[in-house]
């Protein structure tokens, strides 16, 4: 037997129903457009939303970018836990299955299209598009130290939380190089030179900044 939902319950299903219909609503309208250049009227069109409740659940417009942004990565990790090396019989260290995680994402189709939506074809991007890219890799910390901590349940969720955060920080240090070097674009040699900013952030943190 199913039981009722309180007045309570109600009401946080659909506070977070109309976050969810503006966060896709402002995905949708990036898509479309291939740019981050959009107003509040646009989004209260699209989300079927008042201005009223867009503000009463994002501090501003550049907010609801940075969440729609964040979980165009977060889909990559949540995409990962089934390729996880973690996810088959044998046990991996924790490490090694972060560093298997990224190296299996197909993060540059999403880097793709988060630079394109920042607005901007130059590979050099302003100050407010590299922090507003800053904040939308963050935005993958929590959920991927989540997933990790579930794969691995005996680890320290302090050496967990670090790692994740460390190698999160490395990518978007390796992202903001990469875009400068090839403008941010889909092809087998920029593919190649993602691949080799990986293996070099993934050896740096196993062996330490030291030791080259």
């Amino acid at each position: 037997m199913n039981t009722p939902l309180t007045a309570v319950d109600r009401r946080a299903e659909i506070k977070a129903k109309h976050r969810q219909s503006i966060i896709d609503a402002a995905s949708k309208i990036m898509r479309e457009r291939q740019s981050s250049e959009f107003s509040v009227d646009d989004l209260v069109l699209a989300a079927n939303v008042s201005r009223r409740t867009i503000f009463n659940h994002f501090a501003s417009l550049d907010d609801v970018i940075i969440e729609a942004c964040g979980k165009e990565l977060t889909r990559v990790v949540e995409h990962l836990a089934s390729l996880s090396p973690a996810s088959g019989s044998t046990k991996v260290p924790i490490f090694d299955d972060l560093a298997q995680t990224f190296r299996q994402a197909d993060l540059i189709t999403a880097m793709v299209y988060l630079t394109k939506v920042l607005g901007s074809d130059d590979p050099r991007l302003t100050p407010r598009q590299a922090q507003m890219a800053g904040r939308a890799f963050t935005e993958i910390n929590e959920h991927l130290g989540r997933e990790l901590h579930g794969r691995h349940p005996d680890a320290d969720p302090l050496e967990v939380g670090l790692l994740v955060s460390t190698m999160t920080n490395g990518l978007l240090v390796i992202y903001l190089h990469w875009i400068s070097v090839c403008g941010a674009v889909d092809s087998p040699e920029s593919r190649k030179l993602w691949s080799q900013l990986v293996e070099r952030l993934i050896s740096s943190l196993r062996t330490g900044f030291g030791s080259h």
